[in-house]
Parts: C-alpha cells; structure tokens; sequence
C-alpha cells in the first residue's frame, strides 16, 4: 500500500460516536497522523459552520470539504478551491415538485442554512434523530416561504435537503428524483433525509481536486465513511474505509473496514498505519 499523505473523514458516524462527539483517543490519533505529515480533511454534508466546535477548532485541518462536495475550502486564506452550486430557478422548480408530498426541505447557501418557517416549527414531525433535530433548529434561518426567498434572492444554492418520517417513501424517491433529475446528485446520509447536490458535487470529486492541488497521487489518499453520501468518496480514494457502521452499500464498495464509530473506529485504522511506518 503507497504511503497515506491525506485522510479525508465523513464526520457524523464516521469520525463522530453516535453523540456526535469526537472522542480522545480519535483527536489523539487525527494530531499524531497530523504529525507524521498527513493532511486531516474533514468530508461532511454540512457547511463549515455547522461542523462541530471541536472539529472547528483541531489546528491542523486546513483543508475542509463541505455540502457533500459543492464546496472546498482553504482555511488559512479563505479560498473557495473548489465548488459546485444549483441555479437558483432549478432549486424552486424542484422545491415546487415536492409540496404534495408529506416532507420538508430546506437549503444551503453562502454557507448557512434556510428554511420556510412552518416547516421548521413542524420539524419534530419528520426529523426522528434528536441531533439532526437540532441542527434544523439552530442551523437554519427561517423565511418566510422558501421558493419565494429564493426567487427574490436569486443566489444559487449548495445543497437541497429534504426529511420524511415515512421511510417507504423515503426509500422510494432516492430512484425516483435521480431519474427525474438527471442534473442532481441524490443521496442520503440519515433514515429519514433526502440530500440533492449539483452533479458536479460528491465527495470524491472533491477529493481528488484537493489531492491534485496539493500534488498528491490518488493513490496515496484514504476515505472513512458510513452512508451513502460516502460512496464517490470511499470509491475514489486509494484506500476506501468503510465503518462497521456503515450502509451495506459502502461496506461493499471500500477497500477496508474499520471499527464502528462507538468504538473509536478512526483511531484504531489511524494508529494501525502510522504504526506500520
């Protein structure tokens, strides 16, 4: 196997225990590999804001890859490396299409989230995980109807994202929107949401214009993931980790397995490479 030079890490199930902590032993590991000379990327499908404090704040992470991939960010300067958004008058079209349906949606842009206000005061409804709850909560500015924000702002968007508590349905419009929608990249990283990107966006596209910009070769990267919105990422990386975790579709797909991400999964991998060198 070619020496590890980046890491990229999904962060809720993946580098997060199931209460989206980020335990001692893994930071312990993430600042030994840091040390050894390998860049920690986190991978998730929030915007940086909404990534835990305690992700925030790791002082060696420079590079982060947000919203499933619609966007790469240096942090030391600021610069957007890398993004990919939906047009304004597509998000409102497909946000048209799902107001007969029994969900609410929300969006990213610029980085921060928003939501038509009823939606959000019915959100215990449709959001079962109390954690994502209250991310919808306190991640969200209300509107007060979304299209019409949209329309009015005429921004594009980063991320579509829509919740259901019947999961029959959810299951069934993850097909359904993808051949609707060729344009978009439809996945899902919760039992109950509905995550639409740009189809330029996906976290492995993300990672391989990160590790072409850094001069490092695909094959000396490595992806942990759990859910489906891992899959570009855990497929294009040299070594894709799949947690015990993780949907079967991931664990089909990676190259490893790691430990689940209540027993400090990351770490152990980590600690099994920097080991070996």
């Amino acid at each position: 196997m070619p020496e590890t030079k980046l890491i990229a890490l999904d962060l809720d199930g993946t580098l997060l225990n199931s209460d989206k902590e980020l335990t001692e032993r893994t930071r312990r590991a993430l600042e030994a590999a840091a040390e050894a000379g390998i860049e920690i990327v986190p991978a998730t499908g929030r915007f940086y804001r909404g990534m835990p404090r305690v992700v925030r704040e790791l002082s060696f992470v420079r590079y982060v890859i947000t919203i499933n991939g619609a966007e790469v960010l240096d942090l030391s300067s600021g610069e957007r490396i890398y993004s990919a958004d939906i047009p304004a008058e597509e998000a409102v079209t497909f946000f048209a299409g799902l107001d007969s349906l029994p969900v609410i949606y929300d969006c990213y842009m610029d980085g921060w989230g928003y939501m038509t206000a009823s939606m959000q005061e019915r959100a215990a409804k449709y959001i079962t995980n109390i954690h994502s709850l209250e991310m919808v909560r306190t991640l969200r500015s209300p509107v007060p109807e979304l299209k019409a924000f949209l329309r009015k702002e005429g921004r594009a968007v980063q991320k579509m994202q829509l919740f259901t508590a019947d999961i029959t349905l959810r299951d069934d419009l993850l097909g359904a929107l993808a051949e609707k929608y060729p344009q978009f990249a439809v996945t899902t990283s919760l039992p109950n949401n509905i995550e639409i990107n740009s189809r330029l966006a996906d976290k492995g596209r993300a990672l391989l214009v990160l590790a072409e910009r850094l001069g490092i070769r695909r094959e000396e990267t490595m992806a942990f993931g759990d859910g489906i919105n891992d899959l570009t990422m855990i497929r294009a990386a040299g070594t894709g980790a799949a947690m015990e975790n993780a949907r079967t579709e991931v664990k089909r797909a990676a190259d490893i397995s790691a430990p689940d991400c209540d027993h400090d999964g990351v770490a152990r991998v980590i600690e099994t490479i920097l080991n070996a060198r």
